[in-house]
């Protein structure tokens, strides 16, 4: 089991979107960030990201997002928010 903390960047996400599709794409992101990080397919976030990303509606994400990600043996990665 490996440990890590990620600093996601979201700013690029509010720059190329439209203001209606932030929040889901900014969960796109997070999600493709960890499968290049990690180098695993099978990625689990946690409630608490969601609730972080979607805090102040659809259109103003969080410039960036701090990530506690659990590696675990049968090749599957969890996502903990880092306060």
């Amino acid at each position: 089991m490996e440990e890590r903390i990620y600093t996601i960047p979201l700013r690029d996400v509010t720059n190329r979107s439209v203001a209606t599709k932030r929040a889901p794409r900014a969960i796109k992101k997070i999600r493709e960030f960890l499968k290049r990080h990690t180098k695993c397919e099978v990625i689990k976030l946690d409630r608490s990201i969601n609730e972080k990303v979607w805090e102040r509606g659809i259109s103003k994400i969080p410039p960036r997002i701090r990530v506690k990600v659990i590696k675990e043996e049968d090749n599957v990665v969890r996502a903990i928010l880092v306060e």
